[in-house]
C-alpha cells in the first residue's frame, strides 16, 4: 500500500511539473523542484528569464498559484523563482532552445543551429558538451546526428556530474528528438588533477624527503 502511495505521489509530481512547463512555455524553465513544508507546498522554478515567469506585477505567478490550488488540489502552494546566472551550462535550457530554433527555422538548418549552440557552450567555459539530434534530418529517413566538443565523461562517478536533458521539436517532416549533455567548469571531478605551482612545490618536497629517507636507510644498512 505504501509503495502504491509513493508511485501515485511521483505521478502527481510529474504531471504538476509538466503542466507548469507547458503553462509558462518551452524554453523558459529548466527545473521545477517540489518541497513539502508544514505550512504548505513550496515550488522552486529554475529559470534564466525570471521577468517573463513572474509577469507584470506578479500576475503570472498569481494565476499559476490559483490554478495549482483548483486543479491539483494544493492547499497552500508557494512559488519561488531561482534565477540561473549561467544558462550556457544548463542542459535543459539549451535543449529547449535548439528545439524552438528547429521549429522556427526548419530542420534543414539543424547543423547551423547545433554548431552555434555547441560553440556558445564551449566559449562560455564548459569542459565539454554533446548534442544529439534524431529524426528526419534532413531527408525522409530518420537518422541520428552527434555534435560534440571537449571532455565529457560517460561512465563512472564523474559521469554523475554531467548535466543531461532532452526536448522535442515538432517540425513539418516529423518529430525531432534533442539530447544535450554539458560538463560545467564548476563541476567537481574527483579524478581531475590541476597542475599548478603549489602542486609542483609539494611534489618537490616529497621527492626531497624520499631521497633523505632512502639515504638514511642506506647508511643504517651499511652500519
Amino acid at each position: 500500500m505504501e509503495e502504491r502511495n509513493v508511485v501515485n505521489l511521483k505521478k502527481e509530481e510529474f504531471a504538476l511539473r509538466e503542466y507548469i512547463k507547458k503553462f509558462l512555455g518551452k524554453g523558459k524553465i529548466s527545473k521545477v523542484k517540489i518541497e513539502y513544508t508544514p505550512v504548505g507546498e513550496k515550488l522552486i522554478i529554475s529559470t534564466n528569464k525570471p521577468g517573463l515567469i513572474i509577469g507584470r506585477g506578479g500576475e503570472k505567478i498569481m494565476e499559476l498559484t490559483a490554478i495549482l490550488k483548483n486543479k491539483f488540489k494544493l492547499e497552500n502552494p508557494h512559488i519561488e523563482i531561482d534565477e540561473i546566472k549561467e544558462p550556457e551550462f544548463d542542459a535543459q535550457i539549451n535543449a529547449d532552445e535548439i528545439a524552438l530554433s528547429l521549429e522556427r527555422f526548419g530542420p534543414l538548418k539543424f547543423k547551423v543551429i547545433a554548431y552555434r549552440t555547441l560553440q556558445r557552450i564551449i566559449n562560455a567555459g564548459a569542459l565539454g558538451a554533446e548534442i544529439r539530434l534524431s529524426g528526419k534530418l534532413p531527408g525522409s529517413r530518420a537518422k541520428s546526428w552527434r555534435f560534440a566538443q571537449g571532455y565529457l565523461k560517460k561512465t563512472g562517478d564523474s559521469a554523475k556530474v554531467v548535466d543531461r536533458a532532452q526536448s522535442k521539436a515538432q517540425t513539418k517532416p516529423g518529430t525531432v528528438g534533442v539530447k544535450v549533455s554539458i560538463l560545467s567548469p564548476h563541476a567537481i571531478l574527483k579524478d581531475r588533477i590541476k597542475v599548478d605551482g603549489e602542486l609542483i612545490e609539494k611534489l618537490k618536497r616529497n621527492t626531497e624527503e624520499l631521497k633523505k629517507e632512502t639515504k638514511k636507510k642506506t647508511i643504517e644498512k651499511k652500519k
